[in-house]
């Protein structure tokens, strides 16, 4: 790790840090700098703007997030049981995060509302292991063909949106939003194996 990526580093460590405590909107560059003992200045040859600090607090802990959904999407359980643990590791793990440090809903809603690109690029990375738990349900049987995994993905993603970010649509308990989930995944779960059809409308 070289000298820029340490300073990087520590100036994510000390954000970190101060949002949990004081909330992103009562944090400012200038603290974060004193933080890390720089200048205000300095610590924009790092990051241009608090969003970008943000948006990279963000990505380190998405890199976490697919590592997990990389290991449920290769494991050698059936497709079906694949599918509920890839949702259901999804909804814990970012209720858990932000139950402990509650300040880290702003982040998120901050950054759903001035950085959706990057809410897209996630969503678009969390297909590509979808895709593959529906393409090996379809190569061993369980799931119907499907002309379009891609696209089933996308729709699977839409109807389960609350339960991926869960305290940023609902303010229902962990445990009753599991019930709702694994309610929600018998339903879709029964339609893979019976085969989905889709209209060219629905793609529109």
């Amino acid at each position: 790790m070289n000298d820029k990526t340490d300073t990087r580093t520590q100036i994510l460590e000390a954000a970190m840090n101060r949002i949990v405590h004081y909330g992103y909107g009562k944090t400012t560059m200038s603290e974060i700098a004193g933080d890390c003992g720089m200048s205000a200045g300095n610590i924009y040859r790092f990051f241009a703007s608090k969003i970008d600090i943000a948006e990279a607090m963000a990505r380190k802990f998405n890199t976490e997030l697919y590592q997990a959904y990389a290991e449920i999407a290769r494991s050698d359980d059936p497709a079906p049981a694949r599918l509920r643990a890839f949702f259901e590791y999804g909804l814990t793990h970012t209720y858990d995060a932000i139950e402990k440090d509650a300040k880290i809903l702003e982040v998120a809603e901050v950054l759903r509302d001035e950085r959706p690109l990057f809410f897209n690029e996630g969503l678009a990375q969390e297909r590509i292991y979808l895709m593959q738990i529906l393409e090996d349900g379809m190569e061993a049987g369980t799931f119907a063909p499907m002309q379009d995994p891609g696209f089933i993905s996308e729709m699977i993603q839409s109807a389960l949106m609350k339960f991926r970010f869960p305290q940023l649509y609902s303010l229902l308990t962990q445990e009753k939003l599991k019930r709702e989930l694994n309610g929600v995944l018998d339903i879709l779960i029964a339609g893979l194996k019976h085969g989905v059809e889709i209209t060219v409308e629905t793609k529109r």
